[in-house]
């Protein structure tokens, strides 16, 4: 496991995390690893989570370039045990868990009919019990100090549909409902719970669907951008923004909401 400390060079007074202890699932690469390498700026103490352990360390290699503090932990969230040795890690190094972030998940194409059962179950399994399972063993510690902030990424995608996209659109609309429900219950303990919905955010992932989907890429791009009011994709970084946001003290009234960062796409054709 590859891990850093802080740099004494960091002005915590200047940061919006400070000393924040900060779990991101599938922060390896991508929206997470955009989201790590910001919360390390801001001061945190970042744990990159992720079932790829090469693009883990590669995510905190760049942290501690940067002057951040980061280390890995190498997890497959749909594993209970995994999940559970992710918690108690985190809290024998740093004796607290500020906020989670539930950024690790997959797609999954075709409509209802088309989609493989196989692909149905791999597509809950990581969308939505990897965030209860996460969830469900770190809660307890912040529940106990009387604090936290909890992130879930689900997408816009849970509020208007999609073609082609029958179980990522389920298990993000799961996702978001476990969101309400989980700050109708965690709020008497001072834990917040938010979600992410963004609109199509240019990763690698993108850039394989353009590839593969579309007999031209630029073809491809246009019809994507014409979804969105910005007539433009997202960025990773666009997200993490949002993501800094919540996990800051900033938005200590921000309770149950859903956060769109979409680009204009509930609005496009």
């Amino acid at each position: 496991m590859a891990a850093s400390r802080r740099s004494d060079r960091r002005e915590t007074a200047l940061t919006r995390l400070p000393e924040k202890v900060c779990i991101i699932t599938g922060s390896g690469s991508g929206i997470g690893r955009a989201t790590a390498l910001l919360f390390a700026r801001e001061g945190a103490r970042v744990v990159v989570a992720d079932i790829d352990a090469s693009g883990a360390e590669y995510t905190v290699r760049q942290a501690v370039a940067a002057g951040g503090s980061a280390s890995t932990r190498v997890v497959d969230v749909t594993d209970p045990q995994q999940a559970e040795g992710l918690a108690e890690q985190t809290i024998n190094d740093f004796g607290r868990i500020d906020v989670l972030f539930n950024n690790a998940g997959i797609s999954g194409v075709g409509t209802l009919h088309e989609t493989t059962l196989e692909l149905w179950q791999r597509v809950m399994q990581v969308n939505v019990t990897g965030v209860f399972l996460t969830s469900k063993y770190v809660v307890p510690h912040m529940i106990s100090r009387r604090a936290g902030s909890i992130i879930n990424m689900s997408s816009s995608i849970a509020d208007i549909g999609l073609a082609n996209r029958a179980s990522y659109a389920a298990s993000k609309g799961a996702v978001l409902s476990l969101t309400r429900a989980m700050q109708v219950d965690y709020a008497p303990y001072g834990i917040r719970v938010n979600a992410l919905l963004p609109g199509t955010i240019h990763t690698a992932f993108v850039e394989k669907y353009l590839r593969e989907s579309y007999p031209n890429r630029e073809e491809g791009l246009a019809v994507i951008r014409k979804r969105q009011l910005a007539a433009e994709l997202g960025t990773p970084d666009d997200v993490a923004s949002a993501a800094l946001f919540l996990a800051s003290d900033e938005s200590r009234f921000v309770m149950g909401s859903a956060f769109f960062i979409d680009g204009g796409m509930r609005g496009g054709k």
